[in-house]
């Protein structure tokens, strides 16, 4: 950052005055993490690009060493932690070169030899791996399904919860609340990867967890061309040591990725609702159609987790879950989509769909589908997802 008042490096972002009343989330996504407006700079400054900063004498500024700290991560960490946690100032958030780069810090900056962690057995597909990896590291790892809070019965003992909730790609949803109040009585620390929901469907600091993780690849920057992740915390023994582990690995964004994202976050809220509403719209069609089956969705009245859903999701998410009738059946109404990609992820503005068992790392069916609503018009998605089912015919 350059130009009158600030001198390159120099923090320039500071709180911003609290208005009358709390701002509503498209006005915040809007503003977060802005700095403080300096006459001919850009409202939002571009990426800074430095592997080191001039640093005379001790190093005791801010910026020091571009693995450790980069002003473009500032702007991007605090835009994060106002959306995590509104007008709590003090909750810290850090950025990563990706999702599973966000949840490796977590679970191996808390844990070590001889602890036990309780992990989702539906989560991430990635998951399994992390298993192999922690316990070669001598921790013992537990595993139950998110619904019905079945992790519940495995605390004891336990060191760190970790939540999925809605779970990929099954969603499923468990009482975090719960989860959380339980877990802590025990003794563990808790941690809620909140993917799928966004800051802006759920805030899981809120519902009481002790760290609120993310693959922003997904909904949070929405283009499908970021690899990112975060991780936001309240407590600052913690947050350091996730810190340590970032420099330590150097799991670090690269300036234009970060710089891309706080971009994006300015129209997270549009995309968000846009998303939401037509997967429920989508949703609510397939539930019609004799040739769906498992349909799954959080927002739907009728879904199993909606109870649970409504008490703690502001919004639901734009990925819905649906099984065909086989392999054959999910690939012919894939190829007939017309207005989806056939592609892995979700949360983008594009549509996504995929037969999530190709992958081989999920328990689902072969005929399981995972949707990804973007914000086409609604109207023309269900049409060209009707059309396709149509066109794709019986199971063969």
């Amino acid at each position: 950052m350059t130009g009158q008042g600030h001198a390159p490096g120099q923090d320039a972002t500071g709180p911003a005055p609290a208005p009358a009343r709390p701002w509503g989330d498209g006005t915040r996504a809007v503003r977060a993490g802005l700095p403080e407006p300096v006459k001919y700079e850009p409202t939002l400054p571009g990426p800074v690009f430095a592997a080191h900063f001039h640093l005379p004498g001790e190093p005791t500024g801010p910026y020091t060493y571009g693995r450790d700290e980069n002003p473009t991560w500032t702007h991007l960490e605090r835009a994060i932690g106002e959306l995590e946690a509104p007008g709590e100032p003090d909750v810290e958030t850090l950025v990563f070169a990706s999702g599973m780069a966000a949840i490796s810090a977590v679970l191996f900056s808390q844990l070590t030899d001889g602890d036990a962690v309780v992990l989702p057995s539906d989560g991430y597909q990635a998951l399994p791996l992390v298993h192999e990896q922690l316990r070669a590291f001598g921790i013992e790892v537990r595993t139950a399904p998110t619904g019905g809070d079945a992790q519940l019965g495995l605390l004891d003992g336990a060191r760190l919860l970790w939540i999925e909730s809605p779970s990929n790609p099954g969603l499923d949803v468990c009482d975090i609340r719960r989860l959380v109040a339980a877990a802590h009585a025990a003794g563990a620390l808790v941690a809620v990867d909140n993917t799928l929901a966004t800051p802006l469907g759920q805030r899981p600091l809120e519902l009481g967890a002790d760290f609120s993780v993310a693959s922003d690849t997904k909904g949070m920057t929405g283009h499908g061309d970021i690899l990112l992740g975060h991780v936001s915390c309240r407590d600052p023994r913690r947050a350091a040591e996730v810190r340590r582990w970032r420099k330590i690995v150097g799991a670090i964004p690269g300036p234009m990725e970060a710089w891309l994202a706080h971009r994006s976050l300015a129209t997270l809220h549009l995309r968000i609702d846009r998303q939401c509403a037509t997967a429920l719209a989508l949703a609510q069609a397939l539930s019609t159609r004799a040739d769906v089956t498992g349909l799954r969705y959080p927002g739907l009245p009728g879904d199993p987790s909606h109870a649970v859903a409504a008490r703690q999701m502001r919004r639901f998410g734009p990925v819905v879950s649906f099984e065909l009738a086989d392999r054959g059946h999910a690939e012919r109404f894939l190829e007939e989509l017309r207005l989806v990609d056939d592609a892995t992820s979700f949360g983008g503005v594009r549509s996504t769909a995929e037969r999530r068992g190709r992958w081989g790392g999920d328990a689902v069916p072969e005929g399981f589908i995972r949707f990804s609503v973007g914000a086409e018009d609604t109207e023309d998605l269900i049409d060209d997802v009707l059309r396709a089912l149509d066109a794709a015919g019986p199971a063969g």
